[in-house]
This record gives C-alpha cells, sequence and structure tokens, in this order.
C-alpha cells in the first residue's frame, strides 16, 4: 500500500482512470509532536510486525499473522487531520471490452444530513498506517450473529486492512463511527471528530482472494476486496459498538450464480463514505443513490456492481445500502474502486467467500461479552 495505483479502463468507447478508493498518505512532518513515534506496545520495532519494520521479508501477510496491539493516544484530531492522496498511474488498456455495462452517468455526491447519528449511524471512517504514513478508509457497523443487538463488526474494503499480494497486513487501524470534522454541534475538536470515541480493531478478516492476489488498481483480486473487522471495547466498558452508535445493519450475500441478493433489477442503492480526495477533504460524510450496474476487470473474476458518483479516495469500504420494505438497511458491497475524473464507484459481490468472512469473525468472538 506504498501508493495507490491509477489504472486507464476502457468502457466502451471512453477511457478512465481507476484508482483504489483508499486515501490518503500524510506527510510525516505533519504529524503532531505529541503523537506517540515509539514502538508498538508488546512489538518490538526490529520484529516482524514491528511498527518501523515494513520490509517485505518480515511484513506479516498470512491470514492468521494480524496483530494490533493499542497506542494510546495515537489518533488524536491532528494525526487525523491534513491527509494527502499519492498516486501513480500505469496502462489499464488491456483488460476486457464488452462485459460490462454501459458507465453510468455521474451522480453527484451529497452532504448527509447532520446529525449522522441520525441520518447515518452506523457508518464510520477507519484510520490505520502504511508504509507512507497514516491513511483513512470508510466503514459500516453490521450485525453479528453471535451477539444479536452487541455487535462489535466493522464492514470495510478488504485493501483497508490488507496490501494484497505484495504486501501485508496494515497497522494501527481503528474505527471512529460518527466521525465529523466539519460538523459544529458538538464542542471541542476531539469531542466532534470522535464524538463515539476511537475504537481499535483486535481482528480483521478478509477474503484469501484478496491477500493472494489484490493489487493497487483494478486487477486481479479487486471482486474480493471486502473484510470485516472486530473492534475492542474500552477497559471496563460493556456496551458493544452497536449499542453505542445505536444501529448495525444485516449484510446480504449473493450465493448464487449470477444471483444479486438484496439488489434486484432497477433496485436503488445509496452509498455512503468519507471522499478525502478533492474537492473533498475527508471532514464529512457523503452519499450517492442510483441503480447498479455490472462491472468486470478481469475475465477470468467475478462481476463487480457499478454505479455512478463523483466520490474520490477515501469513500473505500464505505456502505452500498439497500432498504427493505420494512425500513430496515442491508449492506449488499463496500466502495472498492472508482474512477478519475471522479465519475463512478464499483464494489464487489458479496458471495460465499464474503458470508464465510463474515462467519468466522463472529465464531472467533462467540464466546466474548
Amino acid at each position: 500500500m506504498a501508493a495507490w495505483l491509477l489504472v486507464a479502463v476502457v468502457a466502451g468507447l471512453a477511457a478512465f482512470t481507476v484508482t483504489r478508493h483508499s486515501l490518503e498518505r500524510q506527510d510525516s512532518r505533519a504529524v503532531g509532536a505529541a503523537d506517540p513515534v515509539g514502538a508498538r506496545r508488546d512489538v518490538p520495532s526490529g520484529a516482524p510486525g514491528g511498527r518501523r519494520d515494513w520490509s517485505v521479508d518480515r511484513w506479516l501477510r498470512d491470514a492468521a499473522d494480524f496483530v494490533n496491539p493499542v497506542i494510546d493516544g495515537l489518533w488524536g484530531p491532528a494525526r487525523m487531520a491534513g491527509a494527502t492522496g499519492g498516486e501513480r498511474s500505469y496502462d489499464g488498456s488491456s483488460m476486457p471490452r464488452g462485459v460490462s455495462d454501459p458507465e453510468p452517468a455521474p451522480v453527484a455526491a451529497q452532504p448527509v444530513g447532520r446529525p449522522y447519528a441520525e441520518h447515518a449511524p452506523a457508518a464510520g471512517r477507519l484510520f490505520f498506517d502504511t508504509p507512507k504514513g497514516p491513511a483513512a478508509c470508510s466503514g459500516t457497523v453490521v450485525r453479528d450473529p453471535a451477539h444479536p443487538g452487541r455487535s462489535d463488526l466493522v464492514w470495510t474494503a478488504g485493501h483497508c486492512v490488507h496490501a494484497g499480494k505484495d504486501g501485508g497486513w496494515l497497522r494501527d487501524i481503528v474505527f471512529v463511527p460518527g466521525f465529523d470534522k466539519g460538523g459544529r454541534e458538538a464542542a471541542g475538536a476531539a469531542r466532534r471528530v470522535a464524538p463515539l470515541g476511537i475504537w481499535w480493531a483486535d481482528w480483521a478478516q478478509t477474503a484469501q482472494q484478496w491477500i493472494d492476489r489484490g493489487t493497487a488498481g483494478a486487477g486481479p483480486g479487486a471482486a474480493f476486496d471486502f473484510a470485516v473487522v472486530h473492534v475492542r471495547r474500552a477497559a471496563g466498558a460493556t456496551r458493544s459498538l452497536e449499542e453505542t452508535v445505536g444501529a448495525a445493519v444485516d449484510v446480504a450475500f449473493d450465493t448464487g450464480a449470477g444471483g444479486t441478493a438484496g439488489v434486484g433489477p432497477g433496485s436503488r442503492v445509496d452509498i455512503v463514505g468519507y471522499p478525502a480526495g478533492r474537492p473533498f477533504d475527508g471532514s464529512s460524510l457523503f452519499e450517492c443513490t442510483d441503480r447498479p450496474g455490472s462491472f468486470s476487470v478481469a475475465a477470468d473474476q467475478p462481476n463487480m456492481y457499478r454505479m455512478g458518483c463523483t466520490m474520490t479516495e477515501g469513500s473505500s469500504g464505505g456502505g452500498w445500502l439497500v432498504r427493505r420494505a420494512d425500513g430496515g438497511l442491508v449492506l449488499v458491497s463496500n466502495t472498492s474502486l472508482g474512477s478519475r475524473p471522479a465519475a463512478w464507484l464499483a464494489g464487489p459481490h458479496l458471495g460465499a467467500d464474503a458470508q464465510r468472512v463474515l462467519a468466522d469473525v463472529s465464531r472467533r468472538f462467540a464466546d466474548s461479552g
């Protein structure tokens, strides 16, 4: 995850640049002097997974290798702010033609109404460290089969927790529900940015296909770019993440060949996320609504969804939500890729592999509070 690749995609007669939609490089000089810069707690800096060691041969990458020790005070408002993107491009004109639906018309991203606790209570921002510095994605609180009403699970994109085939697990991963640097309804920067606290991940899991084949651009593994994060409660806390934010959404899985669970013909889907590439700055929550079409990144990969939306980097991992007849929300995908200039977003179909990831994380913590 040293730099997100931009991929030129030929779709129909138009050429696009596709970028992995997570942000955000932050120059180390922008990190406040008070931010901890020492070794990760109980992971020596010279050990595999050590805070300063990103060498390929020592970067923890296997599914069972995830480690994310808490560093008190690391993620303050100053460290979350001022992030910038850093990408490089390559020619993707060899991608197959004629296998995707026509390019959707751009849909302008609209700000989500405040307070977010009323309009999008399950949404939040995911922060993590990469070899190039702090970065951010988006995430959604989802229901935990093992703990109805008391979930500590967050759905996001695979590349927001793991760098794919050329890297390993990202570090210092936290989830900030209701993140709102731009809001004015709360007094004080820290309270406004993290009104419901900063939740450290104690486990993350993504598809093995993403670990083995995932790249920074729209290549092999993109159709498996999803992940589930379990967050730890503060010492002595009894309320779960779901209880704290007041919401969690179901996840719909497409387990049939060519099926579209939760996304039928003409379905309207809401995409929610924290775009941070220009003209956005990551400070506020935005949404797009459109009808998804089909999108292919490779002939040997499952098709993905694609929708018109002008959100930019930082929106990765944000939920694609469908409202059921009873009014409840269902997550059917997450943002993975987007065009440049910003016109559309793409996300994976969530099939049996995605269902397995959620079930595995749920079982892992089935005996916890």
